[in-house]
């Protein structure tokens, strides 16, 4: 495991072997597996599961309830939500405890791509090796294989069998064309 400077690692996470974890990162109650990255100033909370080679790119938070399987890549300042009716205070005013809301999962499967700045709301089930397009709202399940862009995300297309070959054979745009 290599840490970075001014790092928080409680003593109740449960880190894999080859972890990466760069600066000002806040772990706690989590489970990290095996070869996975967390970037700079990330915060995954109690509960949160991450998988073997997941990389989490920095100011991302994961939230207590989200499962991230393996080989999942995490863009630059995505944030899960928990919460579908959150609230400061209880019905008599007072602030709020964690008897007074219920934590709500969302799992991204396998192989699942989210691109920067997504939110994904809770109680949703990213499919394997679906991608999400940066800035997107997530707030219903996307099924495996699927590209899913704006706010709310919506079916764009399918992914592709081999990418890398797709991207190979597009035409490249000059001048701005």
């Amino acid at each position: 495991m290599v840490t970075g400077d001014y790092t928080r690692i409680a003593p109740d996470v449960r880190l894999g072997q080859n972890v990466k974890i760069y600066a000002f990162v806040n772990l706690y109650g989590c489970d990290i597996g095996d070869d996975s990255r967390i970037g700079t100033f990330v915060e995954i909370q109690k509960g949160a599961k991450i998988g073997c080679r997941v990389k989490v790119s920095s100011h991302s938070f994961i939230c207590e309830g989200v499962t991230i399987d393996d080989d999942v890549f995490i863009g630059h300042s995505v944030i899960f939500i928990n919460d579908k009716y959150p609230r400061d205070t209880n019905n008599t005013g007072k602030l709020q405890t964690e008897a007074d809301w219920v934590c709500i999962p969302t799992h991204v499967k396998r192989g699942a791509s989210i691109g920067s700045n997504a939110t994904i709301l809770c109680g949703v089930t990213i499919g394997e090796n679906a991608i999400i397009g940066a800035g997107s709202v997530v707030t219903h399940d996307v099924p495996d294989n699927t590209v899913v862009i704006g706010n709310p995300a919506r079916f764009l297309s399918r992914v592709p069998d081999n990418p890398l070959e797709e991207l190979s054979r597009s035409p490249v745009l000059e001048n701005g064309d």
